[in-house]
């Protein structure tokens, strides 16, 4: 049998066609020879890179890839993004599953991995999985760093702020100030530099004397402590204990002095017998002169024993 141009064109055509649909379907994720599959739907506010035929996986393994992601048509979830994957109608979940978008490699690849639960009613094709994001390292770091970059840019706008408000207290004055005190201390400073030297020449140069006034001290130290040694081993606390006594007895002297008892005390305190004194004083000095001026009325000498007239008056 000929088979004809117009028959191998037409099987050509039809070929092509068929390629093209499995084509398609494969880019979107939806791969003909696999049998039958079940598309489900998620939802996310942010896709993190996610495109039409990335990976599905369930704990690792590929089981389907995503067909597609549209924005959601519902006017209270304005912005929401609605991604339906494929999945092997051989695995079964239930709807309380999680479809998670995760890092498949460091180049920021991005897959959707089904977290499976058993627990409940299994899912049907065209239900809504859970949609949650898996944070990679990028985004930790990225999210550790937000923070710190505001305190950061806080710290340098309060600095900034710092730094104006201190150009305008320090004007060319006070500056000038500083300046002079920068040069005062530092002449401060030297002088004090200066005197060290001196005084450390001068210790060098008195090093004998100070070491002869060193010993002395030590010297003094230690009779000062003999000497206190001495006089606690000596009978010290008796001599105290006499002097107390002494000075007991001296008091109560004074006390009966002033109290007018015995001869000083009536001596001192009887105005007669002191008049009587002062008088018999005065007597006696007039005696005395009398004697000075008379003394053959008291006292008669005869060397031939010649016999004694007599004291007569002298006639003035």
């Amino acid at each position: 049998m000929k088979i004809t141009r117009e028959l191998k064109t037409g099987v050509f055509v039809v070929v092509v066609i068929a390629l093209s649909i499995w084509g398609y379907n494969y880019l979107k994720g939806i791969n003909l020879f696999d049998g039958k599959i079940n598309t489900y739907f998620t939802e996310y506010n942010n896709v993190q890179g996610l495109n039409t035929s990335s990976v599905v996986t369930i704990n690792g393994v590929d089981v389907g890839k995503v067909v597609d992601i549209s924005f959601n048509k519902d006017p209270e979830k304005r912005g929401q993004l609605i991604v339906e994957f494929s999945i092997l109608e051989d695995f079964q979940f239930s709807k309380n599953s999680v479809a998670k978008i995760y890092s498949a490699s460091l180049m920021g690849g991005k897959s959707l991995a089904i977290v499976p639960s058993y627990e409940g009613e299994n899912a049907k094709p065209g239900d809504y999985l859970k949609g949650e994001i898996e944070s990679d390292i990028f985004s930790t770091v990225t999210e550790k760093l937000n923070p710190l970059q505001a305190k950061v840019e806080n710290v340098i706008v309060k600095a900034d702020s710092l730094m104006g408000n201190l150009n305008d207290i320090i004007d060319v004055k006070t500056r000038l100030n500083i300046k002079q005190s920068i040069a005062q201390l530092n002449a401060t400073l030297t002088n004090f530099h200066a005197a060290s030297n001196n005084l450390k020449s001068l210790v060098s140069d008195n090093k004998i004397k100070l070491d002869k006034t060193i010993d002395n001290a030590e010297k003094m130290t230690s009779n000062f402590k003999k000497l206190s040694d001495t006089l606690v081993n000596s009978n010290l606390g008796v001599t105290v204990k006499n002097l107390q006594a002494t000075v007991t007895n001296l008091n109560q002297v004074l006390g009966k002095i002033n109290s007018g008892q015995g001869s000083l005390g009536k001596l001192l305190k009887d105005d007669k017998l002191y008049g009587n004194l002062t008088n018999a004083s005065k007597e006696l000095e007039e005696l005395l002169r009398d004697m000075k001026l008379h003394p053959k009325r008291y006292v008669h000498f005869s060397l031939f024993g010649k016999k004694d007239k007599g004291y007569k008056p002298a006639v003035e």
